[in-house]
């Protein structure tokens, strides 16, 4: 396995941590995404987005030809609704349950955290609140390239319901034949979208953003995708709301000498094994970090990408030996981690010195796939250290908020002074006498 064990005590320790967490930034993604390329990645998105803008539907259907190599006509953009019905026929039933479970659960968590209006705070003939209301629509886009994501689908579309937006469509981009596999139509159907589009990578992003002769255009985007739909969401913001940037998937296992070795080696490939993945593992235990370490060589060899997990954990892998679980944790909240597993005696008391992960997974019967399908928050989450700053999706991020401000004549009567001093301090006249005409009775 071409891993070998960190220690926090070398001293080139803190240069080699440092190589790490660049290469797992979103910044260095984006930089070095697609330099084989023959056009940069961000020069082709902008020449696409601009393209869908200008010639709607014509543009997607070009590039859906050239680059899904998939001839469709206007009319066939959309999945009619007889096309959806026929493929949750056609899905295994084992399958169409085990979505609807995972759909029951998202919703119900869902709504147990969905914002509620909060109480008015009235003083003094003064009554000042917050509003939530949903966005009026909501586009999710769903790859479909080395896996379908069906999971996805359900991620996304099930938190905007609970939400209450009102048009949640699915963009996904199709096969050469022009279909859309069963299970992410069967998903889609449950999770109770309005409508499925064939189209994907930038060009999607940018129907959604502008809206094509027919595509309408949405308030918010959602949704993972390569470094074409990154770097799409981020050049439409603005014209529309997104979550997030995400970016490649990643787990951090934080274990001690009780940990099942074949447990954190199964996790870590659980990761490795995406295109491209990170799995870390960080450990005050030495054996525990050896024991790991055969494991991983004895389960990658009988993995179906054993050569792609290989890969990932070379190059976005490691084995770090820290003095206490504590250290473990202050290197945790350096990496702020998509996942991170808790494979510890104490796994809650630990979890409160995290203060950066998108996703905790307490104990070693929580192995991070729950999260990926049943458990109930979204596993759309804050990749590349930007759980620092961000969070996972959930349906308020299809909330907006709006102030609420009522004043009695005596309440403005009262801050009248504090507010013309103010606003003439910022040589704004007219906002004080907007407030000193009504404190003099006048109108």
């Amino acid at each position: 396995m071409p891993l070998c064990v960190w220690k926090t005590t070398d001293p080139d320790f803190r240069e080699t941590f440092a190589g790490l967490r660049r290469r797992l930034s979103l910044s260095e993604g984006l930089r070095t995404a697609g330099q084989t390329a023959v056009e940069p990645p961000l020069e082709a998105v902008r020449r696409i987005i601009e393209d869908v803008r200008t010639r709607g539907d014509a543009a997607l259907l070009d590039y859906t030809k050239k680059f899904d190599r998939c001839t469709l006509t206007a009319e066939k953009l959309r999945v009619s609704d007889a096309q959806v019905e026929a493929a949750v026929q056609r899905c295994p039933r084992d399958l169409l349950d085990a979505l609807k479970l995972a759909a029951v659960r998202i919703c119900s968590f869902q709504k147990s955290i969905l914002l509620r209006d909060p109480v008015p705070l009235e003083f003094a003939g003064r009554r000042i609140s917050m509003r939530y209301r949903p966005v009026d629509s909501a586009g999710i886009y769903v790859p479909g390239g080395t896996a379908s994501l069906a999971s996805t689908v359900l991620m996304a579309v099930v938190p905007a319901k609970v939400a209450h937006v009102e048009r949640v469509v699915v963009a996904t981009p199709p096969r050469p034949d022009g279909s859309v596999s069963d299970d992410r139509l069967a998903a889609a159907h449950i999770a109770g979208a309005d409508a499925v589009y064939r189209m994907g990578s930038a060009w999607a992003i940018a129907a959604l953003a502008y809206g094509t002769e027919s595509v309408p255009p949405v308030d918010k985007i959602a949704g993972p995708g390569n470094i074409y739909v990154t770097l799409a969401k981020k050049e439409v913001f603005g014209q529309v709301g997104i979550e997030m940037l995400p970016g490649p998937s990643e787990v951090v296992v934080i274990a001690d000498a009780n940990a099942e070795p074949a447990f954190v080696a199964a996790d870590m490939l659980s990761q490795a094994e995406h295109n491209p993945g990170s799995a870390i593992l960080l450990t005050d235990d030495p054996a525990l970090a050896e024991a790991v370490l055969a494991a991983l060589e004895e389960q990658v060899a009988s993995l179906p990408k054993a050569d792609q997990a290989r890969e990932c954990l070379q190059e976005y892998g490691a084995v770090v030996l820290a003095d206490s679980l504590e250290e473990c944790a202050d290197l945790t909240n350096e990496l702020a981690p998509e996942h991170l597993e808790l494979m510890v005696g104490d796994p809650e008391a630990l979890a409160d010195r995290i203060r950066h992960a998108g996703a905790i997974f307490l104990g070693a019967w929580t192995p991070e796939p729950v999260g990926d399908y049943v458990a109930g928050p979204s596993h759309i989450l804050p990749t590349a250290s930007t759980a620092r700053f961000s969070s996972g999706l959930s349906a308020n991020d299809f909330l907006k908020r709006s102030s609420i401000i009522h004043y009695e004549p005596p309440a403005l009567a009262e801050d009248a002074k504090a507010i013309a001093t103010i606003a003439r301090a910022e040589a704004l006249e007219g906002h004080a006498r907007s407030v000193e005409v009504r404190a003099r009775g006048k109108g």
